[in-house]
């Protein structure tokens, strides 16, 4: 795996890199449990750097 400085790429690295070696994600259509915490990961830093912090760190909503 690539070690990226941005929290927002090692976040879509680790998802890409799991659905290449996670035998559900290959045998399913449907991502497992573990492929979709992955993705809620990327989105919430994406989301986060779009609101303003470029490192994807921002505050949290709660």
């Amino acid at each position: 795996m690539q070690h990226s400085s941005s929290p927002l790429d090692q976040a879509r690295a680790s998802y890409e890199d799991h659905l290449d070696t996670c035998r559900q994600c290959a045998a399913d259509a449907v991502p497992c449990a573990v492929a979709k915490h992955l993705r809620r990961v990327y989105n919430n830093l994406g989301r986060a750097a779009a609101h303003g912090a470029p490192d994807g760190t921002g505050p949290r909503g709660r």
